[in-house]
């Protein structure tokens, strides 16, 4: 160990990690994930859908732009911790508020700079993602592993983030009424309706049917969230009474939650898709988007056949399922990020085909 190193990380088969920490200094026992994203950091710091993940970012330099009021995804973040290669907390930005760490410090989240990422993120690729725990430097080898052997990583994570109770994100002039099911979602896809005059009013994920259908809405979206989709039971309940009676879009999570409850099946990656760069393939139109993504669940292709969806868009890296759709029924969803900020804008126009859906339904209604 390094002289001045105060903290690390120690993963399952032994290996540790030392560097320099930051931001809150508690002990947690995550799963650790790489993003390949070279900016957005406070957008993935405060992204619900990293619950319970520690994130390594490739990008060496982290910190350099601080962060800004406008720019968070969710009130309170809830990821699990932060390692990066070089921390800088002088930030050069007129619009920043605090610096990372003030943020990650505010929040009790753990950061750890001066670490090899090119050398953790090697490992994640090659033997997935796995169990991780960031500690005090000096804590003993043995006892970090035993810890990390008696933690078992929590599957409650949407019923966490999700809202409490029902809130509402208002626009004037507006057109439609969406019901936004909340499983730990990005206020960017917020920000994104309302722009395009949807009235969202929020809603917790385990809210009843006969709730919604109390609100009269045009349309329902069924937002990103983190955890494996088997576990929110009650989203997947709600699509199979709902689909076909109101246009339903889900994103990442949403996606997710639709395949399974048309009785298609999902699976977890070996150590997912993180960053803003994965090029999809519309198989509709045949245009290739770049596109941003946070997942560690997938659908399982072959599982589509009968259910009465069908596959329209995919992953060129991998060939994944990146979107499924099920026009007699209206209901469409992607795996990765229309509205991801900061990132790629190829796929803004899936909210609008979402409005040209509600336009449609509203017409024969």
């Amino acid at each position: 160990m390094a002289k001045g190193f105060n903290r690390k990380i120690v993963l399952e088969d032994g290996s540790e990690y030392y560097g320099y920490g930051f931001g809150g200094g508690v002990p947690r026992v995550c799963e650790l994930v790489f993003n390949t994203s070279m900016v957005g950091y406070q957008e993935i710091v405060s992204d619900p859908s990293y619950t319970d993940q520690i994130v390594v970012m490739t990008y060496p330099l982290i910190g350099n732009y601080g962060t800004a009021d406008d720019d968070f995804e969710t009130k309170i973040p809830t990821i699990g911790g932060l390692v990066v290669r070089e921390y800088n907390d002088n930030p050069s930005n007129f619009r920043y508020t605090k610096t990372l760490s003030e943020i990650l410090e505010e929040n009790h989240i753990p950061g750890l700079a001066g670490v090899d990422t090119r050398k953790l993120t090697r490992s994640i690729r090659d033997h997935g993602s796995r169990k991780v725990l960031i500690c005090d430097a000096f804590l003993p080898l043995g006892e970090a592993l035993d810890l990390l052997e008696r933690t078992e990583l929590r599957r409650d994570q949407v019923q966490r983030v999700s809202c409490r109770k029902r809130w509402y994100a208002r626009t004037s002039n507006h057109r439609f009424d969406v019901v936004a099911v909340d499983c730990g979602i990005k206020l960017n896809i917020i920000r994104s309706l309302n722009r395009r005059g949807c009235n969202v009013t929020v809603v917790p994920y385990d809210t009843p049917a006969e709730v919604i259908e109390g609100m009269k809405p045009d349309g329902i979206f069924l937002s990103n969230g983190p955890g494996d989709p088997e576990d929110v039971a009650p989203v997947i309940s709600l699509v199979r009474q709902l689909r076909g009676r109101y246009p339903i879009c889900g994103i990442c999570l949403g996606h997710q939650m639709i395949a399974l409850a048309y009785g298609a099946r999902t699976y977890k990656l070996k150590f997912g898709h993180r960053g803003g760069n994965h090029p999809v393939k519309n198989l509709r139109t045949g245009k290739l988007e770049i596109t941003s993504q946070n997942h560690s669940f997938a659908v399982d292709a072959g599982s589509v056949a009968g259910t009465g969806l069908e596959v329209t868009h995919v992953n060129l890296l991998d060939d994944t399922v990146e979107g499924l759709a099920c026009p007699r029924d209206h209901v469409f969803s992607v795996q990765y990020h229309p509205e991801s900020a900061p990132g790629p804008q190829d796929s803004g126009y899936l909210f609008d085909e979402f409005l040209k859906m509600m336009e449609e339904v509203r017409g024969h209604a």
